[in-house]
């Protein structure tokens, strides 16, 4: 990339897209509004040591067992999944609770899509919780991007959709944009309006399922802008604090 181009701002909009795309040397920033990259994002800047995603259940209650200091947590389809100690609320991870603390997580498609993703430069966690440290922390890397939404199991959703047209909104003046996908994310957010996310995302099919189990407030939380900023990086096996 020579200095007069500017670096390429793609949307992935499910992990069943993700082969379709270059991550080779690029940041990928993983996106799974409701809720893991949330929990990930709020416990780090709550003092847990470390996060480390897994993809299995049955992994996340082994790594459990053998991690002193450890916690196992995590969901399938929305509830705590049978065998962990905790599920998937940024809620349940305060600073009296997660300090100094290894969060071992396994959700229904954050952590699975965060596997998936191969010879990228590096992976961050995007949430609306850390959003304008995200996007100042991408302007400075100079480096192809792209918003990689978790969806949910492979279909398109509201949410995270919303998020990386957030992020494409903030850094198009930066970036060379030339995705459909981007620009769809990005018309998405105008639409939204910009501030009451939550209002705009009564009428998702996430949020209709997560209320089933009371978790409104939870969802409230998720949109909330910049309440924890910090930026997550996955080194080695574990998401850090940057």
């Amino acid at each position: 990339m020579t200095r007069t181009e500017k670096p390429s701002l793609e949307v992935c909009l499910s992990p069943a897209l993700l082969h379709l795309y270059d991550t080779k040397g690029a940041i990928v920033v993983i996106i799974d509004i409701f809720r893991a990259t949330s929990t990930i994002t709020a416990a780090l800047h709550n003092g847990a040591e470390s996060v480390i995603p897994v993809a299995s259940v049955s992994d996340c209650i082994a790594i459990g067992a053998s991690l002193p200091n450890s916690l196992t947590a995590g969901e399938r389809d929305g509830k705590v999944a049978e065998g962990l100690q905790h599920g998937n609320s940024p809620l349940e991870y305060p600073t009296s609770f997660v300090s100094g603390k290894t969060l071992v997580l396994t959700t229904t498609n954050g952590t699975r899509l965060l596997h998936m993703v191969q010879d990228a430069a590096e992976i961050v966690i995007g949430s609306f919780l850390n959003l304008s440290v995200l996007c100042e922390y991408l302007l400075k890397q100079d480096k192809n991007i792209l918003l990689g939404c978790a969806s949910w199991k492979d279909k398109f959703n509201l949410e995270d959709t919303l998020f990386a047209g957030a992020v494409v909104h903030r850094l198009q003046h930066a970036f060379e944009v030339n995705c459909d996908a981007a620009r769809g994310a990005r018309h998405l957010y105008n639409c939204s309006g910009g501030d009451h996310f939550i209002e705009f995302l009564k009428d998702s099919s996430h949020y209709r399922r997560l209320s089933a189990f009371g978790l409104e407030r939870d969802m409230e939380y998720c949109v909330t802008a910049d309440l924890h900023p910090v930026v997550p990086r996955l080194q080695g096996d574990r998401i850090v604090a940057i």
